[in-house]
């Protein structure tokens, strides 16, 4: 069995994007979501596997997690939850 980074795609309310894609890379999607219909059973638009691919990336850049990670540290005020927007005492 061939080892995917994508096991499946889950069902979530679509949205929708417009991109321009060159032939090559939607031609790799295309054969990216029919190894997945083959492997899965689950048939899936290319188009569909990019969003997934896109968390995939980013969830596995150490870079941006790092990055990412700094910008969301705690404020002194520590009943604020991690990845809650921040909250200013200023007035506005």
């Amino acid at each position: 069995m061939t080892k995917l980074k994508l096991s499946s795609i889950q069902d979530d309310k679509p949205v929708k994007v417009s991109v321009v894609l060159p032939a090559a890379l939607h031609r790799d999607l295309v054969a990216y979501a029919e190894i997945l219909r083959r492997e899965s059973g689950q048939a899936v638009e290319p188009t569909r596997l990019i969003v997934a691919m896109l968390e995939k990336f980013m969830a596995s850049d150490r870079g941006f997690g790092k990055a990412r990670g700094s910008e969301r540290k705690p404020t002194l005020n520590s009943s604020t939850p991690v990845g809650a927007p921040p909250t200013s005492s200023a007035p506005d």
